[in-house]
C-alpha cells in the first residue's frame, strides 16, 4: 500500500498539527481538555490530511463495555504477577481486562490510546513514567488509576505501597542482626527509586548508621555492575532496589566467591516470584501483587460506576524471610 493510499491516522494529525495524539483524540472527541486555538489547528490538519474517525471504535464507545485497560511493562516480570491478579478481580467484578504493553518502540502514550480506541472505560497503569499534566489528560476521558506510583496529581487516582514503611521495616531487619554497614544499590531513574533512596537515608540516620548508596537500577545488570562496585569495599548487608536488582547482585558476589548470607546479607524488595524460587531463596520485601492489583481494578470500576471521587490508596508491604540474610559476623564467629 502506498501513503497515499494508506488512511491518515490519529498520529498523522498530531504530527501535522504538531500536538501530541492525545490532544488530538480529545479534540476528534469534543471532549474538554484543549485550547480553542488548538483545536482549531488539529482540525484543520484534520481536514486538510483527510482523516476520518474510526466509526468502530466510536461505537464501542456510545455503549458499554464492561472492559478496563491494563498498561504494563513488557520488561517487569512483577507486573505480570499483577496482571494474573487483576485478572481474577476484574471477573469478580464483572468486568474484562485489556491488556496493552510499554515495549521497547512502544511508548506510554502509545498503549495507553491503544485501550481507549478500544473502548476501555477506565485504565490502569503500573509504575506510569507519563508526568501528571499528560495523564490529568487521559483522565478528562476516563479515570485513569495510576498503579505504584503516588505522585500523579488530583485527577488520576493511585494505589500504591508504602515504600518509606518498606524501606524502614528493612533497615530494622537488618541492623536487628547487628549490622552496622547496610548499603543501598537504588533503582536509577525507576518509578519510585527516589521514594527509596530518601527513606533509605532518613532510617539510616535515625539509627545512628551512615548511609552508603550505589548508583543501579530495575534490572540484573545493573545490579552486577553495582555489585561488583560493592566488592571494593564490602559492606555486612545490602538492600537492593527490587528482586532483579538483588539477583545481579546476588550473582557478581558468587562469580566472586562470595558467601551470601555468611559475607553479606542480600534484601530484595517485591517479593516476586524469583525471590520465591527454591534455588535463590531471596528474603525481600513484599508488597502483595494480588492485594495491590485488586485494590486498584476496584478503584477503577467504581470510579466508572460513579461511587467514588479521584483518591488515594496506600497499602503497607511486609517483610518475607528466606535465606539471604543472617547476622552479621556470623561466618567469622563460626571459624573461631
Amino acid at each position: 500500500m502506498t501513503e497515499l493510499q494508506r488512511r491518515p491516522t490519529l498520529m498523522d494529525v498530531a504530527k501535522a498539527a504538531g500536538v501530541s495524539r492525545a490532544l488530538v483524540s480529545i479534540v476528534m472527541r469534543g471532549a474538554p481538555g484543549a485550547a480553542e486555538s488548538t483545536r482549531q489547528k488539529v482540525l484543520e490538519a484534520a481536514l486538510e490530511l483527510g482523516y476520518r474517525a474510526d466509526s468502530r471504535a466510536r461505537l464501542l464507545r456510545s455503549s458499554r463495555t464492561k472492559l478496563l485497560g491494563l498498561i504494563f511493562s513488557s520488561s517487569q516480570p512483577f507486573h505480570a504477577e499483577i496482571v494474573d491478579a487483576a485478572y481474577a478481580e476484574a471477573s469478580a467484578r464483572g468486568y474484562e481486562i485489556a491488556l496493552s504493553a510499554v515495549a521497547t518502540g512502544r511508548p506510554e502514550a502509545r498503549a495507553i490510546e491503544t485501550l481507549l480506541d478500544v473502548g476501555a472505560e477506565a485504565l490502569i497503569i503500573i509504575a506510569p513514567t507519563l508526568s501528571p499534566e499528560d495523564l490529568a489528560l487521559h483522565a478528562r476521558r476516563v479515570p485513569v488509576v495510576s498503579l505504584l506510583r503516588e505522585d500523579v496529581g488530583d485527577l488520576v487516582d493511585s494505589v500504591s505501597s508504602d515504600d518509606y514503611a518498606g524501606i524502614r521495616i528493612a533497615v530494622e531487619h537488618l541492623a536487628s542482626l547487628g549490622h552496622g554497614r547496610i548499603t543501598h544499590v537504588d533503582g536509577g531513574t525507576a518509578v519510585s527509586s527516589d521514594q527509596r533512596r530518601e527513606a533509605y537515608r532518613t532510617e539510616m540516620l535515625r539509627h545512628g548508621l551512615e548511609p552508603v548508596i550505589i548508583p543501579g537500577g530495575p534490572d540484573e545488570e545493573t545490579g552486577m555492575r553495582a555489585g561488583q562496585v560493592l566488592q571494593a569495599d564490602l559492606p555486612t548487608a545490602v538492600i537492593a532496589f527490587n528482586d532483579r536488582s538483588a539477583l545481579g547482585i546476588m550473582e557478581s558476589f558468587r562469580a566472586a566467591g562470595i558467601s551470601i548470607p555468611a559475607d553479606i546479607s542480600v534484601l530484595g524488595y517485591d517479593d516476586s516470584h524469583f525471590a520465591r524460587l527454591s534455588y535463590v531463596q531471596l528474603s525481600s520485601i513484599s508488597q502483595d501483587a494480588p492485594l495491590l492489583a485488586a485494590a486498584a481494578v476496584d478503584r477503577a470500576v467504581d470510579r466508572v460506576e460513579g461511587t467514588l471521587p479521584p483518591g488515594r490508596v496506600v497499602r503497607t508491604p511486609h517483610l518475607v524471610l528466606r535465606k539471604t540474610t543472617g547476622h552479621a559476623g556470623a561466618q567469622k564467629v563460626g571459624q573461631n
